[in-house]
């Protein structure tokens, strides 16, 4: 089922927002002993994202706990009335054996993976063979995300549109293929890089330079090993993200990431400074033609392949002057930081959704969009950043920036010290606002963001400014 299907009014569970973009249940409040004997939910990661799912989870009626592991400074402050409590496993392990044992332990009825890492690795697999739900895809179709050149590869089988490339080993193919095609062109390694091994090289000596660092000095390692040349696409991004069982698929609200650390998309890559959503820049029909061309391709092409997809799909898009969708890359968890956009822009019961993909059957009635609501996320990042970020630095001003009607700031790269709350990571909190426009989420963000202060941090200045001055 679509976005476009849940805008017709199907069923869910009411809620309504209250003060500070807090959400209480309204049919049905959990008293003590429901929670109690409700579902113990494990989330894995230590980001922004999973700050974001923790909160989401924790509101569900039916949720008696929530530990997340190893979680970071926030995930040790949340609970209370209209919530399950949470709690953090510091220094826990996220490789697979590790997962499952930490799961019996803590005898949770579900998991929910946040990042790549440990999909890649097989986490789903070993916590399937040990019975336990999980929601989040097999290592087998993780390789969606973990294999730049099987997401191609697999595209190209497929007939899904993406843009022209060739797969190289070695220097000499490299250098030859960066000069056939010419400059602007793209670069990536192979592998996992935590959002930083794409280089869009405005020069063929950059592309080259690239390349050579990926893989001659293997910059990134094994990830690096083989490299991906591909035309460099121009148009307007677009982060869309499917909830799916391997079959039906719930499409989410479309988002705008933004990439680059310096305003007016300046600077290297990074894991992503902030996004909006919806973006006015897709609208119903080309989100159909999305879904038909390009999310529904890859489930079914998935399943037809022998590794159904489980989970949330997500599509980076790219889309041309003239309209046409094309698919840059597939990733096979929640974005972030579109993933704290995202949920704020649900109401439901998103335990109930994850446990239901969980159990092989997707509930598209577990969630449903709000009306007339926008988000936006400004990312606040750490000295240093996206190189090497420095840690140890006092945050201060984070209760007066949650005071923003609106907003939540969810934590990244935190930890608790002797001092306060101290950065611990490159992307250190992302400061989430809901608003009835973008105008007013991206308003509220940013009066949040300036309240918030420790020393060398940095952060956009031009999240949702394509929209605003689209408007006028």
């Amino acid at each position: 089922m679509s976005l476009i299907a849940l805008a017709r009014g199907v069923t869910f569970r009411s809620r309504e927002v209250g003060a500070r973009g807090s959400r209480r249940t309204v049919n049905q409040r959990a008293s003590g002993s429901e929670r109690s004997s409700g579902r113990r939910v494990l989330v894995l990661g230590s980001g922004a994202r999973e700050h974001a799912l923790a909160r989401a989870i924790s509101r569900s009626s039916t949720t008696a706990e929530v530990v997340v592991a190893p979680g970071n400074a926030g995930t040790m402050d949340e609970g209370g009335a209209d919530a399950a409590p949470i709690r953090s496993i510091e220094g826990a392990r996220l490789d697979p054996a590790d997962v499952v044992a930490l799961a019996q332990r803590e005898a949770v009825d579900l998991v929910v993976v946040g990042p790549e890492g440990p999909l890649c690795a097989g986490v789903a697999d070993a916590l399937g063979a040990a019975g336990i739900r999980v929601f989040g895809p097999s290592a087998e179709a993780s390789q969606l995300e973990g294999s730049k050149a099987f997401m191609k590869q697999f595209a190209a089988r497929h007939r899904i549109p993406t843009a022209d490339f060739e797969i190289v080993t070695d220097m000499v193919a490299a250098e030859a293929e960066i000069r056939r095609r010419g400059a602007p062109v793209v670069v990536k390694a192979d592998g996992l890089c935590a959002g930083k091994g794409v280089v869009v090289a405005q020069t063929e000596a950059e592309a080259i330079e690239a390349a050579h660092a990926m893989l001659v000095e293997r910059r990134f390692g094994d990830a690096g090993r083989v490299v991906v040349i591909e035309e460099a696409l121009v148009g307007e991004e677009a982060s869309v993200l499917a909830v799916t069982d391997g079959t039906s698929l719930l499409v989410l609200p479309v988002a705008r990431d933004h990439k680059r650390v310096f305003d007016g998309d300046r600077g290297p890559n990074t894991g992503g400074m902030g996004v909006f959503a919806p973006s006015p820049h897709v609208g119903p029909e080309l989100l159909a033609r999305i879904e038909r061309e390009i999310l529904r391709p890859t489930i079914d092409g998935m399943r037809a392949e022998g590794r159904p997809f489980r989970g949330v799909l997500f599509a980076g898009l790219m889309i041309t002057p003239a309209g046409d969708p094309l698919l840059l890359e597939h990733n096979v968890r929640f974005g972030d930081p579109e993933c704290e956009a995202l949920v704020a822009l649900l109401d439901g019961d998103l335990a109930a959704m994850c446990a239901s993909v969980a159990h092989g059957k997707l509930d598209p009635t577990a969630v449903r969009v709000a009306p007339g609501r926008s988000a936006v996320v400004v990312v606040l990042a750490a000295a240093g950043y996206p190189g090497t970020p420095r840690a140890g630095d006092v945050i201060r001003g984070l209760d007066e920036a949650a005071k923003v009607p609106g907003v939540v700031v969810h934590h990244a790269g935190t930890k608790r010290s002797a001092e306060g709350i101290v950065t611990a990571g490159g992307r250190v909190l992302a400061v989430t606002a809901v608003g009835a426009s973008i105008l007013e989420a991206r308003e509220r963000a940013y009066e949040a963001a300036r309240r918030i202060s420790f020393a060398g941090g940095h952060f956009r200045t031009d999240i949702g400014a394509s929209v605003i001055a689209a408007a006028r």
